[in-house]
């Protein structure tokens, strides 16, 4: 038996990139799969298709999570398609890169809004269901910035970080009701947005890695199948770092 067979998931932010891998591998295990997009629309469609092709239920939300009525509107759309929800991935960011000096308010609240607010949209929205259930599993996308900072990404690393007290907090208030809810923090991947930097800067990115090398979103999608599998079932309110040992 495939390690998701009967669960429905959904992943925000999955038309590329780690999400892109996550709907992967989460049909590729079985589960009925939902997820969202925004601005890449074609993308969202082609992933739809992909998905289905493998042989499980998929379906794609147009939709910004970072809207508080909009992801109610998203969480009841999904139960109202599938009938339940069993696991919400958030993976939906942005970054807004700059040092503290010259970064502009709009470029802070927006990170914040993107990468922190959607995350509380979206549990808030999903917790009557889950509670109902009785089941459910939240993952949380942080960053091994939100454990150590980053010059040139506060804005970034508050979001980060707010994630991770999020998650532990939903941990602790929702554990009685057999919801659980951990964090994953991802190092160095290499995704399309790095494919198209400098390689020298790239490999110095590398260099610096005891593993000598940056992750697969693959990797990633990995241990999101493993939180959201009864494999972990009595596995929350954790942060697990998928970094090839970079901050050690």
């Amino acid at each position: 038996m495939k390690l998701l067979e009967g669960k429905v998931a959904l992943i925000t932010g999955a038309s590329k990139g780690i999400g892109r891998a996550i709907a992967h591998k989460f049909a590729e295990q079985g589960a009925s799969v939902a997820f969202t997009y925004l601005s890449s629309v074609e993308k969202g469609q082609a992933l739809e298709k992909e998905l289905a092709d493998k042989g499980v239920k998929a379906v794609g939300f147009r939709s910004d999570a970072s809207d508080f009525d909009a992801a109610q509107e998203l969480i009841d759309g999904v139960v109202k398609e599938f009938g339940r929800l069993d696991v919400l991935v958030n993976n939906a960011g942005i970054t807004r890169d700059g040092l503290l000096m010259r970064m502009n308010k709009e470029q802070f609240d927006d990170v914040i809004r993107v990468n922190l607010n959607s995350v509380f949209n979206t549990v808030k929205a999903a917790t009557r269901t889950f509670m109902k259930q009785k089941s459910g599993s939240i993952i949380n996308m942080t960053s091994v910035v939100g454990v150590k900072g980053n010059a040139g990404q506060a804005n970034y690393a508050a979001s980060k970080a707010g994630i991770i007290g999020f998650t532990k907090s939903v941990a602790l208030e929702l554990g009685s009701r057999n919801v659980r809810c951990n964090a994953i923090a991802p190092g160095f991947i290499e995704t399309e947005m790095t494919g198209a930097l400098d390689e020298k800067t790239v490999q110095s990115w590398r260099d610096a890695i005891p593993m000598k090398r940056g992750g697969k979103p693959e990797e990633v999608a990995d241990l999101t199948v493993f939180l959201a599998s009864d494999m972990s079932t009595y596995v929350s309110g954790q942060v697990i770092q998928v970094d090839g040992a970079m901050l050690t």
